[in-house]
């Protein structure tokens, strides 16, 4: 019902940036909260950064100052600006959302989850 594709990833050197996007699309009423989630491996998936629908955010201590989040609701997106990579920041990078869709309006909300995009930093 819905999908959620990402785009942006790839390989940078340490102190490189990056931007990653996503594109929401289906069977949307209204999706609230939007986020990136990443996962190295042998590791468990971790939060990076979530914005609301209103557009307040939330980052992940390792990523504060660094990275940033923003969205676009008229066109169901949300965006990672990287900054100052490091190699520990390598990782398969997962866009989310927590949607309501159009069969449903009054709820409940689903969580929905990208196919991930590769994120490599190394010299």
């Amino acid at each position: 019902q819905v999908q959620l594709v990402e785009s942006g990833g790839g390989l940078v050197q340490p102190g490189g940036s990056l931007r990653l996007s996503c594109v929401a699309s289906g069977s949307i009423f209204r999706i609230s909260t939007m986020g990136w989630y990443r996962q190295a491996p042998g590791k468990q998936r971790e939060s990076v950064a979530t914005i609301t629908r209103g557009g307040s955010t939330n980052y992940a201590d390792f990523v504060k100052g660094r990275f940033t989040i923003s969205r676009d609701n008229a066109k169901n997106t949300v965006s990672l600006q990287m900054n100052s990579l490091k190699p520990e920041d390598t990782a398969v990078y997962y866009c989310n959302a927590v949607v309501r869709v159009l069969t449903t309006p009054a709820g409940p909300d689903y969580n929905y989850w990208g196919q991930g995009t590769q994120v490599t930093v190394s010299s």
